[in-house]
């Protein structure tokens, strides 16, 4: 006669480590980089925003650099911690089905939660990963999808916590060791302690922070094993889009090549040759992806103000940059007043000393300060001042 396998009960789980007193103090933790990776999110994406409510800041110049580095590797320190945090509760998912009552009801709204705060969470985390290594097995926006997950994600972190505040506040008061909170069965040792565990949790989320700082921060990039940038590329800067990915490899070169400003006067049409013998700026400016790396450049070329001026543009207007690209969705960028306006913002024509490579933008490219790399647009043909 066969046998049917079963799942095991909760009472199966006998671990003194499985408790209420590991799963908070982990929680806080994971808490605080879920926080910091969700504020750092929603600056991204209000970055990405074309025209918003409330104006994108055009400083400091490293401000976007820092808060996209924050998000990333407060990314990657949670995955420690949410694999020893479900490692720590797992017991719970054998749990038996709360009986119909109000009660129950309660029960069953919250493992719904749990379940919701569970999913979101390895879907932000293992998506994040994805888009740092540049790996998109999917259909869907990824910016899109990402954010509007983060919401269902820190809302039912929300509802959890506000569920199981009276007993984080009792466990966390505790020593670690105490057992108020454990689970009746919850009593063999084994060869870890409570605050073993909890070290080596803190020191896999401070090594997954050091293998991946590197990519934002340059001192750091010889120990950082899984930064998705080591700093290097052509002229000092790396790529993410080539000229081939983006099918402008012969275009770009064309002998008749001319960058066409269009305003309030009518339009003026430059070649780079004439964009060489307008008046040049030198800026140091950082440029920085959504991936989570950055890299310093001095770039130099012509002032975007004094291009707009050549056509009578006035203050506070929105620029649509149009580049050669044809494929992928950053063919076309708006580029906010403020940016538009700023002293900073340059239409590059060298960078570090030398004349663009093709994959970093020749024959001009955008460069502005506290900008997602993803809009500092290259092989730029077109500004259109908008109404």
């Amino acid at each position: 006669m066969t046998t049917l396998l079963r799942p095991p009960t909760e009472d199966a789980f006998t671990s003194r480590l499985r408790s209420a007193a590991v799963a908070a103090r982990i929680g806080v933790w994971l808490g605080v980089c879920f926080g910091v990776a969700f504020v750092t999110g929603v600056i991204s994406h209000w970055s990405q925003i074309p025209s918003p409510p409330v104006p994108f800041p055009s400083g400091p110049a490293w401000g976007y650099r820092v808060t996209q580095g924050l998000h990333v590797i407060s990314g990657t320190i949670a995955i420690p911690l949410l694999l020893v945090k479900l490692w720590s509760v797992y017991p719970k998912l054998f749990a038996a089905l709360p009986k119909p009552s109000r009660q129950g009801l309660v029960d069953a709204l919250e493992r719904g939660s749990i379940g919701v705060l569970v999913a979101s969470a390895i879907f932000q985390l293992a998506s994040g990963l994805a888009n740092a290594a540049q790996w998109y097995p999917w259909d869907f926006s990824f910016r899109r999808t990402h954010y509007a997950m983060a919401w269902v994600a820190i809302g039912a972190l929300l509802v959890h916590i506000a569920v199981k505040l009276p007993i984080i506040r009792d466990v966390l008061g505790a020593p670690v060791d105490d057992v108020s909170h454990d689970r009746h069965n919850a009593t063999k040792y084994g060869p870890l302690s409570r605050r073993a565990l909890l070290r080596t949790t803190w020191t896999a989320g401070a090594m997954a922070a050091l293998a991946t700082a590197g990519a934002t921060i340059p001192a750091l990039r010889k120990v950082s094993v899984f930064g998705v940038r080591d700093g290097t590329g052509p002229q000092g800067v790396p790529v993410n889009r080539s000229a081939h990915a983006a099918g402008i490899t012969h275009t770009a070169l064309r002998d008749d090549y001319a960058m066409t400003v269009v305003g309030p006067a009518g339009q003026v049409a430059l070649t780079r040759t004439e964009l060489l013998h307008l008046r040049q700026r030198t800026r140091d400016l950082p440029i920085a992806c959504v991936e989570g790396w950055s890299a310093n450049g001095t770039w130099t070329g012509v002032r975007v103000r004094d291009l707009l001026d050549l056509v009578d543009a006035p203050l506070g207007h929105d620029v649509r940059v149009i580049s050669l690209e044809t494929r992928g969705h950053y063919g076309r960028s708006i580029l906010p007043a403020n940016f538009a306006d700023h002293d900073d913002t340059l239409l590059a024509l060298e960078l570090n000393g030398e004349p663009l490579t093709l994959d970093h933008g020749y024959p001009a490219r955008l460069i502005a300060p506290n900008r997602p790399g993803v809009l500092q647009t290259k092989w730029v043909e077109r500004l259109e001042v908008l109404a």
